[in-house]
């Protein structure tokens, strides 16, 4: 075993894999890190018979000399890399740490875990991009900063989900988000992702914005958080909801349409989306009118929402075709991953309501997003302290491979 530290410079490699290539001596493991310009590169090295070991390691010693790096060697026995070799065969996991700022106790805690299970880290991976002290001062800029850091761990985990629930417990203490996935084929092969629309893509509740206008704000709002909580049927609270907006002109939709808040990193998640050849969709309890609008603003290739009927310029209040609820959002994510030949391994669904619950359990990837207390506890994932563009990180996708934000360096 070769281990060389130091400070980082073109060459270092090829100078090293040079020499060893010219003792023909085989690499069976290989691994090179550069943290703030420092390199920690380390060489498995297998000497064929015949070959002085000396030989090499006094090459190598004087070439890192030379370039000023410190080296270390290690004999590894048969018997020890036999061991190393039978661990192959662990089950590998992906723990991920996303929050506007992780800190070391942040590490510390989620690593006290995995060492509690019995899980080895395997590779410690930064995500997220370069952060300027100087550039990240103010209180704003603070707001909009993102952190992420992935552990790559190898273990067999009797019950996954315990070791989910202490993550997902500290996670709710400690007021960061903490993912925990298989590191299986399908984590970097997905294909489709689906987003529910209000409170989601959006930073408001259609409806609730419609009702406003109508002057049935109060009334329209207890009804939707009521039925986002799961405490009322979806579509009974829907019709009622939409019955009180009777009379309402239709030249107030395109501007409610105008002035929508997109959700922090929505449009930087689905432009990098579109670039990996990803299908997106929206699946909405909200109107097509709006999903048709955001279609057009972000690209969004498919849209099912619920029909906003109008009759002489104005709504009619009535609820026409199978209103889009839970159980039609699962439905239709299977009908659109067949249309395009995706598994539903390789899903992904997005969404904050109760009503969001199904078509995230059917999805390989379910995300609760800035989701209510019983989505959180019941979805495979949960995000609630970065914007929609975070779950690149959930993908293994790096800022570096997906830059669009100003303290990326």
């Amino acid at each position: 075993m070769i281990n060389i530290s130091g400070d980082d410079r073109p060459g270092v490699t090829s100078s090293i894999t040079g020499i060893l290539a010219d003792h023909d001596a085989t690499v069976l493991d290989i691994g090179q890190a550069v943290i703030h310009n420092t390199l920690s590169l380390g060489l498995l090295v297998d000497v064929p018979a015949g070959i002085e070991s000396a030989t090499i390691l006094k090459d190598v010693l004087f070439r890192c000399h030379a370039m000023g790096l410190q080296v270390r060697f290690l004999p590894v026995t048969a018997q020890s890399y036999e061991q190393w070799v039978s661990g192959r065969g662990k089950q590998r996991h992906i723990v991920t740490l996303l929050a506007r700022q992780i800190s070391a106790l942040h590490i510390a805690q989620v690593t006290e875990i995995v060492a509690r299970y019995g899980l080895n880290i395997d590779r410690i991976e930064r995500l997220s991009g370069r952060v300027s002290l100087l550039e990240n001062g103010t209180v704003d800029q603070r707001q909009k900063a993102r952190s992420s850091v992935e552990l790559s761990v190898r273990g067999f985990l009797e019950d996954p989900t315990d070791f989910r629930r202490e993550l997902l417990q500290l996670a709710n203490e400690a007021d960061i988000d903490i993912a925990y996935q298989e590191d299986s084929m399908f984590r970097r092969t997905r294909r489709l992702v689906a987003f529910d629309m209000d409170s989601t893509l959006i930073e408001a509740e259609v409806i609730d914005e419609l009702a406003k206008a109508a002057g049935v704000g109060d009334q329209v709002a207890e009804i939707t958080e009521r039925a986002m909580r799961g405490e009322l049927d979806f579509t009974e609270s829907f019709q009622a909801r939409v019955a009180l907006l009777e009379g309402l002109e239709e030249s107030v939709l395109q501007g409610i349409a105008e002035r929508l808040p997109i959700t922090e990193g929505a449009e930087r998640l689905i432009s990098t989306l579109k670039k990996l050849g990803y299908k997106t969709a929206i699946l909405s309890g909200g109107f097509t009118y709006f999903g048709h609008y955001l279609q057009r603003k972000l690209g969004i290739d498919y849209v099912y929402a619920n029909e906003l009927p109008v009759e002489e310029g104005r709504v009619t209040g009535k609820v026409v075709g199978r209103v889009v609820d839970g159980q039609r959002k699962a439905e239709l994510l299977q009908e659109i991953a067949q249309r395009e030949g995706i598994d539903m391994e390789q899903v992904i669904a997005v969404g904050d309501g109760a009503n969001d619950l199904p078509m995230l359990s059917a999805a390989g990837l379910g995300i609760a997003f800035h989701a209510k207390p019983i989505v959180r506890q019941s979805a495979k994932q949960s995000i609630s302290t970065l914007g929609l563009d975070s779950i690149l990180y959930l993908l293994g996708i790096s800022d570096n491979l997906a830059p669009g934000q100003a303290n990326v360096l």
